[in-house]
Parts: C-alpha cells; sequence; structure tokens
C-alpha cells in the first residue's frame, strides 16, 4: 500500500465502516491544455499534458444497490444504482458524475454493485485544470474494476465521461479534458473522426529544454461563468450550420471569406471572430506539435505567444465583455511584465477565469511565483510537470 493511499484507506473505514471487499485505489492526473484553445469541440487537434496533480480515490464494494461517496473537504453523497436516469436537480453537482458514469459502465453489460469510495484531490479548485474530468475518469475506473467486466481503453472511457459531463451535468465540454487524462503523458489528439479520435504521444520534458510550466490561478471561479463558456463552441457551430455542417473542421475556409459580410449580418462579429480562431489555432496546433518532436523549443514558446494572441483577439475566452473585473487578462499582463521577452503566457483552457499557462526560464521560477502569488494570493502559482501515467487503478 502505498504512503499516500493510507491516510484515505483510514478515512474510508472511519466514515463508512470496515471494508467488506478488497480495497481499490484509484488516480487520475490533473490536465494542462499545451495547445489548441477550443479545438477540440470542433473536430480540430489539441496536445495535451497529465500533471502531477492528481484526484486519488480509495474505494470497496458494499454489498448493497448504493453508491456512498465522500470527498475530503467537499462532504458526501448517495446514489441509488437502481435509477440510473438523469435527474435535473443534480445538475453541475458531483452526484450527477457519479450517476451518469455509472449509467455509462451499465451499459457495456456490467451489472451495477454498490460500493464505498472516499477521495480527495491535489487540483485546484476552479483552476481549470478539469477536476470534473478527473473526477468523472475516477468513477468510471472504480466501476470497471468493481463491476465486473471487459477492460476499458482510455479513448472509450473518455467519452463515457464526455457524455456524462454533457449530458448529466450539464456543460457542452469537448473530449479534450477526458482523453487528455486518460491517456497521460504529453500528447498530440485529433478529433476530426469523433468517434475515433487520433492520439500520439511524446516523451518529452520542459525542464531539460530549460522551462518550467507555470500555472496560475487568477482567482475566479470559471464554473461561475458555465454561460459564457457554451457560447464558445454554440457560436462555433452557428457558423458551421450556416454551411450545413456541425463542426467547423467540416466548413472549407474558402467558401467562409466568401460569405463573412453575410455571416456576420446573419450571426454577428464575435461567432465570424471565433471561427477565424479556429482555423489560425488549428494550424498552430500542428506547428507547436511539429517543434516539439523537433526539439526546438524556442519555435514552441514562439508559437504559443501567437496562440494566446489569437485566443484573446478573435476568440475572446480571456475577458468577459461588460464586465468591470477582468481577473485573467490582468494576470497575463502581469505574468508578462515578469517575464519581460523571456518564456511565454496565454490563457488555458476554457478561459473566462480559471488558470492561466506561463512557459518560465527555470532560473526565474522562484521569482516568477512569488511575484505572481503577491498579486493572486499565496500558493496561485504553481509548478507541474508532466506525468506519464493516466487514469488507473490498482487493488490494494
Amino acid at each position: 500500500m502505498t504512503t499516500a493511499a493510507t491516510p484515505l484507506v483510514d478515512l474510508l473505514s472511519e466514515r463508512f465502516g470496515a471494508p467488506q471487499g478488497d480495497l481499490l485505489s484509484v488516480t487520475v492526473p490533473a490536465r494542462s491544455e499545451i495547445a489548441g484553445n477550443h479545438t477540440d469541440h470542433e473536430g480540430g487537434d489539441v496536445i495535451g499534458g497529465a500533471l502531477d496533480a492528481n484526484v486519488q480515490a480509495i474505494c470497496a464494494a458494499n454489498g448493497t444497490s448504493t453508491v456512498r461517496v465522500e470527498s475530503v473537504g467537499y462532504g458526501g453523497f448517495e446514489i441509488d444504482l437502481a435509477d440510473l436516469a438523469m435527474q435535473e436537480a443534480e445538475r453541475e453537482t458531483t452526484a450527477s458524475l457519479a450517476r451518469g458514469m455509472a449509467a455509462e459502465l451499465a451499459a457495456t453489460g456490467r451489472e451495477p454493485r454498490g460500493f464505498d469510495l472516499i477521495m480527495q484531490s491535489s487540483i485546484p479548485a476552479g483552476s481549470g485544470l478539469s477536476s470534473s474530468a478527473a473526477v468523472e475518469l475516477a468513477f468510471g475506473r472504480a466501476m470497471e474494476a468493481l463491476w465486473e467486466g471487459d477492460a476499458i481503453d482510455p479513448v472509450t472511457l473518455a467519452k463515457m465521461a464526455q457524455r456524462t459531463e454533457n449530458n448529466y451535468f450539464g456543460k457542452p465540454c469537448g473530449l479534450l479534458d477526458q482523453l487528455a487524462e486518460a491517456l497521460g503523458g504529453l500528447a498530440h489528439m485529433s478529433f476530426a473522426d469523433p468517434e475515433t479520435p487520433a492520439t500520439e504521444k511524446l516523451a518529452l520534458d520542459f525542464e531539460e529544454h530549460g522551462y518550467a510550466l507555470v500555472l496560475v490561478n487568477v482567482g475566479s471561479d470559471h464554473s461561475a461563468l458555465t454561460g459564457e463558456y457554451a457560447a464558445v463552441p454554440g457560436e462555433m457551430k452557428a457558423v458551421a450550420a450556416a454551411f450545413g455542417k456541425e463542426r467547423l473542421c467540416e466548413v472549407d475556409p474558402a467558401a467562409f471569406d466568401a460569405r463573412v459580410n453575410e455571416l456576420r449580418r446573419e450571426l454577428g462579429d464575435r461567432p465570424v471572430l471565433r471561427a477565424l480562431h479556429y482555423w489560425h489555432e488549428n494550424e498552430l496546433v500542428a506547428k507547436r506539435w511539429a517543434a516539439l518532436q523537433a526539439g526546438d523549443i524556442e519555435e514552441f514558446l514562439a508559437l504559443t505567444r501567437a496562440s494566446g494572441s489569437s485566443s484573446a483577439m478573435y476568440l475572446q475566452n480571456v475577458s468577459v465583455g461588460g464586465a468591470p473585473e477582468q481577473p485573467a487578462m490582468v494576470a497575463l499582463g502581469l505574468a508578462q511584465r515578469l517575464l519581460e521577452d523571456a518564456g511565454a503566457v496565454r490563457i488555458h483552457g476554457g478561459g473566462f477565469g480559471g488558470s492561466i499557462q506561463a512557459f518560465v526560464p527555470l532560473d526565474r521560477v522562484d521569482a516568477f511565483c512569488a511575484g505572481m502569488d503577491g498579486w493572486f494570493g499565496e500558493g496561485a502559482s504553481r509548478h507541474y510537470r508532466i506525468v506519464s501515467e493516466g487514469a488507473g487503478y490498482q487493488w490494494l
């Protein structure tokens, strides 16, 4: 048994009584979107990185038809496995994630059986590092192991988790978060075929090239801005729909160029700008992956800065229009002030709050984190490493 698991084992017994069956440990990493800001849901390409922050859970069968869950610091809930239908009252709650994943695993032919689970997270809440996806995958891996059935590959499990977040939780996310966390490591993902995303992994340590990956929590919980987040894919898909398509990857950019004025009149300027971002960012993903494969970190950083500019100007997911508070934009400006012309900074993930991403020269990490923490609070900045393992479990 790992040292990290021991406190959770004790808490499981304290909360639910002595386990009736064997103990199962589940670990799911957080993720950083290394490249591809809002491209996944439009069939584009993304680079994801699994991080050394995670959701860890200990669980055991309880001999009932009820799943009992306790999250350290957040309380608990129960779900009755006899009813796996969507519950409107559970929208945007962790209970919806457990029920949704149970429905997905039951659809594989497994017989749902009750279990007790206690979990804790080292993923900063509201920071845009996909803690909800990690929780979904943790439930999924637990149910995969505890309920008899075939092994589930990372892509299939990620798609189950995405459907759960879309349908049960109520957030129209793409597949990036779940797939990056299921795969682990540094991974290039292409979503042109939504049923079978193409994936490729690369063993690369940014620190061996002189840079640290630092994420800064800007102090604005992006989960409170679901409407702003949902408008991004909604407006991109509205442009695609004008061409009789579902996603922008299916639209010919030349055909888009020919109808820009018409689209501006019918849909407004922001959907047009967001479509422009999609094509620009998707090209940048391919170039950044090539740069990483070649070990050309300076080219990667230059392209990362271009990505950040596209998100701010065209995608417009750095700040909320009309709001006097602009924490992500302020964070980007201050981070750039500290870095001067070194490294790169950009908005991270869904945007509108959450985190910003910085690639910081190793000899400036301490000063950078101290400066950002001085403005955004102690612990706002965190130095992360890429980890190779994705969502997994082991019997203790």
